[in-house]
């Protein structure tokens, strides 16, 4: 078993499961955490070398760029609905993220 696919794989569905914890519990902690593991989930694809190395690694800005904003304008305005639209776009960028795993996985066991 290769623990760094483990661990990166994991931190991928976290960031993912951990935002749509955001979506029904609305709360500043949630999201924060929503956004600090996709950070960490970001940093593991800085070192993925693949065949879909990049598309997973701009996935993953994405979602960054949708939760980060969505922490800071909860925190300045308190504006629940602007955050919890920019996390439903981030779910949609890490959706897309685990899709290209998959198709990736699928790939690899196709050449053995």
């Amino acid at each position: 078993m290769d623990w760094g696919k483990v661990i990166y794989i994991f931190f991928a569905l976290m960031s993912l499961t951990t935002t749509a914890g955001f979506l029904y519990e609305h709360n500043e902690v949630a999201l924060f955490v929503a956004a600090s593991i996709n950070l960490i989930s970001t940093l593991l694809k800085i070192g993925v070398k693949n065949i879909l190395s990049a598309e997973l690694f701009a996935s993953s800005l994405v979602a960054d760029l949708h939760l980060i904003p969505a922490f800071i304008v909860l925190q300045v305005s308190g504006n629940m609905t602007i955050a919890i639209s920019l996390a439903i776009g981030a779910i949609i960028a890490n959706m897309f993220s685990l899709a290209l795993v998959l198709i990736e996985a699928l790939k690899t066991s196709e050449e053995f």
